[in-house]
């Protein structure tokens, strides 16, 4: 990986991913703005360490000798179209680790530029979205005449820094579903059901991930739903977010909150990333019939899944004769649906295979609202 560079490399995540990249024996070359950040950095892994703002510098003339550029610099809205615009003028395939499904349009709308360039826009090489993403895809190969995808998502780690940070970012916002094709905003947890994640019924909320954009690419399903697992209260609460909306859009309070995020937080310690977990749940629905097919996928802690999983998938990208197609892609579409299954410590269930309604397990979800 001595022709991979990683642009924000000294956050919570990019230190677990570049530590995973030269514990496989790479030597990426580490990036971002603050310059002693990078240079205690690049002097404790003992790699080149270059520093350089995408806001006021020129991203493209750092980027020329490398092969792949890994963002993990979040926000993502603030830095992936600054880098993407330089990977197409260096021709320098571009990965990231955003959950953001505004990012995710973005570079979706930006297919045919990078497909002219011949470079690859792989997006989302993280937790977000690996794991749904696959499952989503398997689904799909299970009814492929399915048209409606819901997925689902359990974790219980703590934040990183950079999370934390983009969460402020859109509170406030709202969600979002896709509906027909299309990208439509909704309240906050404007919908509940019930999902089983392993253990029975739980109560979650529609959230805004970014499967929304990237499962519609990678199925060819274009109406999707994804809920996080949330206490019953917690809808009240997160309903209440919209109406503060006004406020959050200070920027003194949204810098006030990011100033307490920097002094408190910083990601998961040691034993969180050994013993933490995560569930996906997914589901298909062909409403012409009433088939429906559902998986259940169980990962690690998902910053430790997301350390190997992007270290993967720049491997991959760097492959020589094994060059993803060029053009906006998701880890599905390039490299197979069971691309999950090839990290550490995943399991993947199948709960229903396809099946009418009126057969399907009814503990498993119970009716939405």
């Amino acid at each position: 990986m001595d022709s991979l560079l990683i642009y924000g490399s000294y956050g919570y995540t990019g230190r677990l991913i570049a530590r995973e990249a030269v514990a496989r024996g790479g030597s990426p070359v580490v990036a971002g703005r603050d310059g002693r950040a990078v240079a205690e950095q690049s002097d404790e892994l003992g790699v080149e360490g270059r520093t350089f703002d995408l806001e006021s510098g020129d991203p493209a003339a750092h980027l020329g000798s490398f092969d792949a550029v890994l963002n993990c610099a979040g926000p993502f809205v603030d830095t992936a179209e600054a880098l993407v615009s330089a990977c197409l003028e260096t021709n320098t395939d571009y990965l990231d680790i955003t959950g953001e499904f505004s990012v995710f349009e973005c570079l979706r709308q930006r297919d045919a530029p990078a497909r002219d360039a011949g470079c690859t826009l792989l997006p989302g090489v993280g937790f977000d979205v690996v794991p749904s993403d696959c499952l989503a895809a398997v689904l799909a190969e299970q009814l492929p005449e399915a048209d409606e995808l819901r997925l689902g998502i359990k974790g219980a780690s703590g934040l990183s820094r950079g999370t934390a940070k983009t969460l402020v970012e859109h509170l406030g916002n709202g969600g979002v579903v896709r509906r027909n094709g299309r990208l439509i905003r909704v309240p906050t947890a404007f919908r509940t059901r019930e999902i089983d994640f392993g253990d029975g019924p739980e109560h979650a909320v529609t959230i805004p991930w970014g499967d929304v954009v990237t499962a519609a690419h990678t199925t060819g399903i274009e109406s999707i739903e994804v809920y996080a697992a949330a206490p019953s209260w917690a809808t009240r609460g997160l309903s209440a977010v919209d109406s503060l909306g006004w406020l959050l859009e200070r920027r003194r309070v949204e810098g006030l909150l990011k100033r307490l995020i920097d002094a408190r937080l910083d990601g998961p310690d040691e034993q969180q990333l050994a013993a933490g977990s995560a569930v996906v749940w997914g589901e298909v629905t062909d409403t012409s019939t009433g088939r429906r097919a559902r998986a259940r996928l169980r990962t690690p802690n998902p910053y430790a899944l997301t350390a190997e999983s992007a270290v993967t998938a720049a491997e991959r990208v760097l492959e020589g004769g094994k060059r993803i197609p060029a053009g906006f892609q998701t880890p599905a579409s390039a490299f197979g649906s069971e691309f999950a299954l090839e990290l550490s410590g995943t399991e993947r269930e199948l709960v229903d295979a396809p099946t009418t309604s009126d057969g399907a397990d009814r503990t498993a979800v119970e009716p939405e609202r």
